[in-house]
């Protein structure tokens, strides 16, 4: 399988700065589609990312922003780029970080929140549902001309496993299929872009997922010990993640949703 790089993006009229890396910023990884990443202010260390895909036909948006603030940046920029009308947001995840500042999108923007297929401008844009994940609705967005998928946030680079909605054998099975698809470029719902120049987007879905299967057997292992639920995450070693940012907000609910797996408490 060939593998893509994710180029190096360029701050657009920074506002703001977290580890070392300037916000918002726009990359364009092929021709007409973009990736578009924005400092988190709820979150530490954290940037919230979109895909733009162009067409002759108008825009289509994967995921919002967090806040009114910044998605009105977000659409601000989009039309730094092209003329063209914002007509489709895809709702890749219902959290707040990606769908609180949905009222900045333009009046007769079309929000998709199921699986389907959409052709704009002669471009095939496809939603995709590979399972439960993060949370029971996930949506991606796939490219099969560019071979290129936004992941929304059943992929987040370098960062602890956020499981607190999510399912968690579910959210391995998902990650394997979309690995089994056509594609070379994986763009993830939470990483500076920057630091995926240092790695393919492939690896860095390999990495995240084996993550994942950590964070669960780990959760196994101390539910077959018969660890109370809420002493697990102090005995839990989750080895090579264990330095991961957002491991002390993630891991304690991250293994409390192991542990309901396990017990047959998630429908």
């Amino acid at each position: 399988m060939k593998t893509v790089l994710i180029a190096m993006g360029v701050a657009v009229g920074v506002t703001a700065t977290v580890n070392g890396q300037a916000y918002p910023r726009l990359t364009r990884i092929a021709d007409g589609v973009y990736t578009y990443e924005q400092a988190d202010p709820t979150k530490r260390g954290v940037a919230v990312n979109n895909l733009i895909v162009v067409t002759s036909d108008g825009v289509v948006v994967a995921d919002g922003q967090g806040t009114v603030d910044n998605t009105k940046r977000l659409v601000e920029d989009i039309a730094g780029i092209t003329p063209q009308p914002i007509r489709y947001v895809v709702v890749g995840s219902i959290h707040g970080d990606h769908r609180g500042g949905d009222a900045a999108f333009p009046p007769g923007v079309t929000f998709v929140k199921a699986k389907t297929d959409l052709t704009v401008g002669g471009r095939e844009i496809r939603v995709v549902f590979l399972g439960r994940a993060h949370t029971g609705t996930d949506l991606e967005v796939f490219l099969p001309r560019e071979r290129i998928m936004y992941m929304s946030e059943s992929f987040s680079d370098d960062i602890f496993p956020s499981m607190a909605n999510g399912y968690p054998s579910e959210w391995i099975a998902a990650l394997q299929r979309a690995e089994e698809m056509p594609v070379d470029v994986y763009v993830p719902a939470h990483a500076p872009m920057a630091s995926a120049t240092l790695k393919t987007s492939r690896d860095a879905l390999v990495t995240y997922h084996a993550a994942l299967e950590k964070v669960v057997s780990v959760g196994r292992l101390l539910h077959d010990a018969h660890f109370p639920v809420d002493e697990a995450p102090a005995a839990a070693d989750f080895g090579d993640i264990s330095g991961w940012i957002r491991k002390s907000e993630n891991a304690a609910a991250a293994i409390k949703r192991v542990y309901m797996e396990l017990d047959g408490e998630l429908k």
